[in-house]
């Protein structure tokens, strides 16, 4: 299936990488064992660690670091400048020069459910799970679970696995 993808000679490609359709990589880096999903760009400067699965139709752009065993939903697109534009003041085209890339980190076996949009210059903290949909603004602890709009933190990721009690699965 590489035959409709365009993976650019300065990608750094671990072992073992799957890597589905209609994908664009350039300057990054991918660990081993990685999965990508068919319609992903991942850009220059950004890092996807070993063991991850990064779903179709994601954006990562510059500035991201992504550790290892992380999960990315479908659809999830970070951010990496705070206040885009196109053109300077005087109208003309913005360059590199013109702007700053603010980076953003998603630690270790985190997650990141389908549809979210992770702002810039935030740390998604080591086994967290962003609800789908989300929209994350701020740091999300270790941990946790974060779902919305903005993301605020719904409970601990223990208390998401235990199993229901009571009536109808309500908690006493």
């Amino acid at each position: 299936m590489l035959e409709f993808c365009r993976i650019a000679p300065d990608v750094k490609m671990g072992k073992d990488v799957t890597i589905h359709g209609f994908v664009n990589l350039y300057g990054c880096e991918i660990g081993d064992g990685t999965k990508i999903g068919t319609f992903v760009e991942i850009q220059r400067n950004a890092r996807v660690g070993a063991r991850c699965k990064v779903s179709s139709h994601t954006f990562i752009c510059e500035g991201v670091t992504i550790e290892d065993e992380c999960f990315i939903g479908h659809g999830v697109v970070f951010i990496n400048d705070l206040y885009p534009r196109a053109t300077n003041r005087d109208g003309t085209m913005q360059t590199p020069k013109d702007w700053e890339v603010v980076p953003t980190l998603v630690k270790r076996r985190a997650s990141i459910g389908s549809g979210s949009t992770i702002l810039c210059g935030v740390t998604i903290g080591e086994d967290s799970v962003v609800g789908a949909g989300s929209v994350v603004t701020k740091d999300v602890p270790a941990g946790v679970i974060v779902a919305g709009n903005p993301a605020r933190i719904i409970r601990k990721v223990q208390d998401a696995r235990r199993p229901p009690s009571g009536p109808m699965g309500i908690r006493a």
